[in-house]
């Protein structure tokens, strides 16, 4: 690779992963990688095409290329990723923050009139809880999940972006509802059923944390009718629940929803047209 400009790395990253992922995405990468490695931006990074690579930084694609081919994803590699306009810290301890939670946390905040305070059950990284603190300064906001290696990224997140969330170390399959009430409470639990593993992509199944993703086939909706439970006794009267959810439940949640007595109960679609937001009100 020795003599490699930055606008040939891209095709030698083309090359080196062409049987594993397709090619606008795997351009994709190589912006990303060149733009984490050179520490610049996106314009920037257009006027360097021309430019040679230093060893040291050959040497460092030439590891990352490494680690995309044995299906680690980006994101851990880089040790960060954007949600919501903000930086997070990822690691193999939480899941990558998707698009589709992005469009569940703009119906939040497009939805309520400055909710005093919200819950985030399984909040993973942080990125649900705190970019809703980073839009709402004035919300108490608190953030539950059980992993203690979860727990740390999302502090260090919250740190490193200046925001205060109240992060809990709970296991809500266990826990007894408290007195505490909340405005809003949201979760993207679980929801992956063990049937749907064939359906996932090997950079996903072989890195990103199984307790977050999936739940037994036998009971697919555990997480969601615990914490719709929870919802009667901590939400407020006409209190907001909301859930991202698997896109071929959404009967079943709905159906979930209305029997616990919630109402105006809304499903949405994300960008890719599939059912994955609800929203219920107490």
């Amino acid at each position: 690779m020795s003599g490699t400009t930055v606008y040939q790395f891209t095709a030698l990253l083309q090359s080196g992963l062409k049987e594993l992922y397709p090619e606008q995405e795997i351009n994709q990468m190589a912006k990303l990688l060149l733009q984490h490695v050179l520490k610049v931006g996106n314009t920037q990074l257009l006027l360097m095409n021309r430019e040679l690579l230093s060893d040291d930084q050959l040497r460092s694609l030439a590891t990352m290329t490494q680690q995309l081919q044995q299906h680690i994803p980006i994101q851990y590699i880089m040790g960060s990723t954007f949600f919501y306009g903000l930086e997070f810290c990822v690691n193999p301890s939480v899941l990558i923050p998707r698009p589709e939670t992005e469009e569940l946390v703009d119906w939040i905040l497009s939805d309520n009139a400055s909710p005093v305070n919200v819950l985030d059950i399984g909040t993973g990284s942080g990125c649900i809880a705190i970019s809703l603190k980073a839009n709402l300064p004035n919300t108490q906001v608190s953030a539950w999940d059980i992993s203690e290696a979860a727990l740390k990224t999302a502090r260090q997140n919250a740190n490193q972006l200046q925001q205060i969330v109240d992060f809990q170390y709970v296991d809500v399959l266990a826990h007894q509802p408290t007195d505490e009430q909340f405005d809003c409470i949201v979760s993207n639990p679980p929801y992956v059923r063990e049937l749907e593993k064939a359906m996932m992509e090997a950079n996903v199944l072989e890195h990103e944390p199984h307790t977050a993703l999936f739940v037994d086939d036998q009971d697919p909706l555990i997480f969601y009718r615990t914490i719709a439970q929870h919802g009667l006794t901590m939400l407020k009267p006409g209190g907001r629940l909301y859930f991202e959810i698997n896109e071929y439940l959404a009967k079943e949640m709905m159906d979930l929803l209305t029997s616990l007595g919630y109402t105006s109960i809304e499903c949405r679609k994300d960008i890719n047209g599939k059912d994955r937001m609800m929203r219920a009100i107490k």
